[in-house]
């Protein structure tokens, strides 16, 4: 019996799995800012394998491999566009415990692309009002 194949099976997908890509998210643009989502992920891993004989003197074997893999969001960095250095770097905190400070910073970017989504909705020339 062998375990490498199933290993190797399984460590191909964890190598498939495990790429900046999935922990650094694809950017959102609006006219003034740049959202850029980033990820934090746990990985699992076993493989096993046994033999046996069964009470009429049947041998058995087998063998396994398996992974398991979760991402979670845990910040976002905003880039201010025509502000130059740090002043235009904000990172917001996505983690548990900082709800609020997420609500208020994340308030005014939402409304901002809302409104930005809404204005190119409407045809020139026309108004809710």
């Amino acid at each position: 019996m062998k375990i490498e194949e199933p290993i190797k099976t399984t460590v191909e997908e964890l190598r498939r799995l495990l790429d900046v890509k999935n922990l650094v998210g694809e950017a959102i643009e609006t006219e003034d800012k740049v959202l850029i989502p980033l990820m934090k992920m746990g990985v699992g891993f076993g493989a096993g394998m046994g033999e046996g004989t069964s009470s009429e003197s049947e041998g058995g074997s087998g063998s396994g491999a398996g992974a398991a893999a979760g991402a979670e969001p845990v910040a976002v960095i905003v880039l201010l566009r025509g502000v130059k250095g740090p002043d235009g770097v904000r990172v917001i905190d996505l983690r548990a415990g900082s709800t609020g400070r997420i609500i208020q910073e994340l308030g005014s970017t939402v409304t901002d692309i809302i409104k930005e989504i809404a204005d190119k909705g409407e045809p020139e020339g026309e108004s809710g009002d």
